[in-house]
């Protein structure tokens, strides 16, 4: 039985946006059959930098691929808490998630510390940063600018709103 391919995409998806959606189909468009999300700082949530809780962030990836298209059967997720960045932390994260050939990221030093394991490091290409930046859309939303709803799929800005994501936003900056 042939194993499948799997990436890694590791992100504090605050929130899950289409940037997100756009380097999976990257990703499963280079040959993987699966990606699997990990959640990081899964145990910070309710302050201006993540305010979306490691379930809410679930929740928010599988209606953002349910929106695009993209069957749930290629996905797998987990969580795990703060690290701090270090070559330990690798085998700490890879212990977390089921066999993975490779990871998607751009920063150089998750990039370094990752190959310096042994795992294949995918540089995505930049999709629309500007816009689709989780920092952008939570200043938006504080400043009630319903265009942080074109960063994510309809599901997920219907999501946000539903869970009081909105006054949730807002009430942690104005408290920072």
């Amino acid at each position: 039985m042939r194993m499948p391919r799997r990436f890694l995409l590791f992100g504090r998806f605050q929130p899950f946006h289409k940037g997100h959606l756009s380097i999976v189909e990257w990703g499963l468009s280079r040959g993987y059959d699966e990606v699997v999300f990990l959640v990081g700082m899964a145990s910070e949530n309710y302050t201006p930098r993540n305010p979306f809780t490691a379930g809410e962030r679930i929740e928010m990836i599988r209606l953002s691929l349910r929106d695009w298209g993209i069957p749930l059967e290629k996905t797998i997720t987990a969580t795990i808490r703060t690290l701090e960045t270090s070559i330990g932390s690798v085998y700490y994260v890879l212990s977390y998630v089921p066999r993975v050939e490779a990871i998607m990221t751009r920063n150089p030093v998750i990039s370094k510390i990752f190959l310096d394991t042994g795992v294949e490091v995918l540089k995505p290409p930049v999709y629309n940063r500007d816009e689709w930046r989780g920092e952008r859309i939570r200043r938006l939303i504080a400043e009630g600018d319903d265009r942080w709803k074109d960063a994510v799929t309809p599901s997920t800005a219907e999501y946000i709103e539903s869970i009081g994501g909105v006054e949730r936003i807002r009430y942690s900056l104005a408290r920072d």
